[in-house]
């Protein structure tokens, strides 16, 4: 399974790819709680290499967050896998993932703390893992899509952040001005968990904010379009053309925004 899923996810570029990556485990402490994610790279690859956060989905830091962690590193990265809920803490289902989400949510500025420590233990590796850090970025997947704009509003000045099929809203909107970093939102055209409302509601936010945003809507696209293992229903299913499109675009946007 694990073989089939990495091929899925390499797939979906016809950028020359490195080496396969490898991942190693990684922890930092945040407001008295580790947390345990990994650093993903390849350790024969030329660098330094542009750095990535990269949050996933609502399951966390699990077998399939890490294959799918290494296709992002094979793009030329060097990828570190956040955990958003702390050491120990590993959903193992639809229920559980969905409490320990909704607790991060919870507390919004919390929320924003949890992704700026991860930010700073990718920082903290770039001696190490070959990181450039004047290249750094941000993605997210579904939950971590909603993670990484909280990361974005929150101030921080990174080169960019890329929400894949992630939530929108926010019971902390961006104060103007206060958004530094450049924003690629991919949606599902089709998605039923994002609502009309929630994207005009981030649009109408955002540029009162004065940000630099970009919202792409894939036709025929729902929730998890972009993960090759994706398969809960109709609301959550992969979808190849929109992810080819997707992972297209983001590499595009990193190489514009860390040319800057």
């Amino acid at each position: 399974m694990r073989r089939i899923l990495a091929a899925a996810l390499l797939a979906l570029s016809a950028a020359p790819l490195l080496a396969e990556p490898q991942a190693r485990p990684v922890s930092w402490d945040f407001d008295g709680t580790t947390y345990a994610g990994a650093i993903v790279h390849d350790p024969a690859a030329r660098g330094p290499l542009p750095g990535i956060v990269m949050v996933p989905n609502w399951m966390g830091v699990n077998e399939s967050a890490i294959e799918k962690a290494r296709a992002v590193a094979a793009r030329g990265y060097v990828v570190l896998l956040a955990d958003m809920y702390g050491e120990g803490l590993r959903p193992a289902n639809a229920r559980e993932a969905s409490a320990a989400a909704g607790a991060v949510y919870a507390d919004r500025e919390h929320m924003r703390g949890r992704i700026n420590a991860a930010l700073d233990a990718l920082r903290a590796e770039a001696p190490n893992a070959g990181v450039d850090t004047q290249r750094l970025g941000a993605i997210g997947f579904c939950f971590g899509g909603a993670t990484v704009l909280e990361l974005a509003r929150s101030g921080t000045a990174i080169g960019g952040v890329v929400s894949f099929h992630g939530g929108l809203g926010t019971d902390l909107p961006a104060e103007a001005g206060v958004v530094a970093t450049p924003m690629l939102v991919l949606n599902g055209a089709d998605d039923p968990l994002v609502s009309a409302d929630e994207i005009a509601g981030f649009q109408d936010e955002m540029t009162a904010a004065g940000a630099d945003w970009q919202f792409v809507n894939f036709a025929g696209a729902v929730h998890c379009f972009a993960e090759a293992d994706a398969d809960s229903g109709d609301a959550c299913q992969y979808h190849e053309r929109s992810a080819n499109r997707a992972y297209r675009m983001m590499d595009g946007f990193f190489a514009e925004v860390f040319a800057d």
